[in-house]
């Protein structure tokens, strides 16, 4: 549908077209989801802030991430449940790309958080004589700040360069507001946003290269040292490879489904898909850390059952 980019004032959602008919049962399973992901992630929360034998780098880390989780879910399923009982699916112009900020600052986030984490871990474990003193609270507080900061700062120049977009149309086929899906409307020189979109790529290719390169290290720490060392490494390295993996295979999913023709998927199957890097951390992420985490299982015991 080609239209002046001036009369752009809203968006048109059609990948909720086909579900019309289960609407009240899509919506009663995304409330369940968003309310398990709430109670989840506030409970591990306020049991870290709370308990001051887990005010420790690695838990404060994870009460980042955590954190991070909530705002993403708050920027997802709010606006999901309001399309799935909606019967005309638009999204208004400025909503849109408050949507696409959110998101994408909280997988930038994401990536950065888990980035931290891995640093946090080669230090333990690889120095674990010095680890006090490199890992101070003023360090820890500095790592935090700048995961944040950077990809907050980022998405809004990516955010920027998409808004002042001439665009020749307004149907995004997502049940989101997507910014490559914004940037495939415009009918004008696209050339600075996919520059920067490369530079952005590299930057979390980079990101995730730094992840994979210490843990690295700490399997060859691990291959080399006692069995007492290993055990360390295994309980504490396990949940934070099985977390960048999840969450690296749900954005490849997604870049996918950008990237190349979905349409001999199915429609369901897709909309799974494209929601996956979404829900894949605030769901799984507190479940694994609290189970696997002893110190932390035992406290939220502790916590709901209201003993000391």
């Amino acid at each position: 549908m080609m239209i002046n980019s001036s009369r752009v004032s809203h968006f048109v959602l059609t990948a909720y077209v086909h579900t019309a008919n289960f609407k009240h049962m899509f919506a009663v399973l995304v409330l369940f989801v968003y309310v398990v992901i709430l109670c989840a992630n506030v409970l591990l929360i306020v049991v870290i802030c709370m308990n001051r034998s887990l005010h420790e780098p690695m838990y404060v880390f994870l009460c980042s991430l955590f954190v991070n989780e909530l705002y993403g879910s708050t920027g997802l399923f709010p606006l999901l449940l309001l399309q799935i009982l909606s019967d005309v699916h638009t999204v208004s112009r400025p909503l849109c790309f408050l949507q696409i900020f959110c998101l994408y600052t909280y997988a930038s986030v994401q990536f950065s958080s888990l980035c931290v984490m891995s640093y946090d871990r080669y230090l333990a474990i690889c120095y674990p004589l010095q680890y006090n003193t490199r890992m101070t609270s003023r360090r820890v507080a500095l790592l935090i700040a700048l995961s944040w900061f950077y990809p907050f700062v980022s998405i809004f120049v990516l955010v920027s360069l998409s808004f002042s977009l001439q665009l020749c149309g307004n149907v995004i086929h997502k049940v989101y507001c997507d910014n490559y899906s914004v940037v495939k409307l415009s009918c004008s020189d696209t050339s600075v946003n996919n520059l920067y979109g490369i530079f952005y790529t590299l930057t979390t290719v980079l990101l995730v290269l730094f992840i994979f390169y210490s843990y690295m290290r700490i399997i060859k720490v691990c291959v080399s040292g006692s069995k007492q060392i290993r055990q360390k490494a295994v309980s504490t390295v396990t949940p934070h490879l099985v977390s960048l993996l999840n969450f690296s295979c749900g954005c490849f999913f997604e870049i996918a489904q950008n990237r190349f023709d979905m349409k001999h998927v199915p429609n369901m199957l897709r909309i799974f898909l494209s929601l996956y890097w979404l829900t894949c951390q605030p769901l799984f992420n507190p479940i694994m850390y609290g189970l696997k985490s002893t110190k932390i299982r035992i406290t939220c015991k502790h916590f709901v059952i209201g003993k000391t």
